[in-house]
């Protein structure tokens, strides 16, 4: 990678996953701002740019939220409504260069951290967003996974990640943790370490 020599290396086999670089994470009047989201989005349009030019796919996830759902604390849930499909807020932020497919998740009433599955609160269920059938039909084999938060979605990704068997990699320049408690950013990489991804 141009400039960062210990960064990833991409191919048509590796993916770049970008988790929910959207308005109401990375900009700093998004009603769940994450401290510093907006600092990483130069940073991934560089991976974005890489990962292109060496073939690679570059796939975004996108919270899509109801207006409703036990998700936000409104309705019993954990955090402050966002990301409501249709919204500013859920909008991909202006500067993300976009080059590739989408996945949108929390569609329903479920939790939506994850970028390849969704968990219903109340019942514990879970279904699938798709994203790991667009990875093999493509014929994915490794991912790079960045963007927001590094604590809640891109953790939940990167676990379901490792749980499918992909060598997956954390650029952490290129993520933020929310930190609703000190910590939890570093937590949130050892973790993911202990999962057996490649924190860069």
């Amino acid at each position: 990678m141009t400039g960062a020599p210990t960064g990833p290396v991409f191919d048509q086999r590796t993916a770049l996953l970008v988790v929910d670089v959207q308005n109401d994470f990375a900009d700093p009047s998004g009603t769940l701002h994450v401290t510093g989201g907006e600092q990483v989005v130069p940073v991934v349009n560089r991976l974005v740019a890489d990962a292109r030019s060496a073939g690679a796919l570059v796939v975004y996830t996108q919270d899509w939220h109801p207006a409703h759902t036990p998700h936000f604390a409104q309705d019993g849930g954990r955090w402050p409504v966002h990301c409501v499909a249709g919204s500013w807020g859920a909008a991909l932020y202006p500067g993300l260069a976009v080059e590739g497919p989408v996945v949108r998740k929390g569609t329903g009433e479920t939790d939506g951290y994850s970028g390849f599955t969704a968990r219903d609160p109340r019942t514990g269920a879970t279904t699938t967003t798709g994203l790991e059938d667009l990875l093999g039909e493509r014929g994915i084999e490794r991912l790079v996974v960045v963007g927001l938060a590094l604590d809640v979605c891109v953790k939940e990704t990167v676990l379901d990640a490792r749980r499918l068997g992909y060598p997956t990699s954390v650029v952490l320049a290129a993520t933020r943790p929310v930190e609703a408690s000190p910590g939890d950013g570093a937590a949130a990489a050892a973790e993911m370490a202990a999962a057996g991804a490649d924190i860069v």
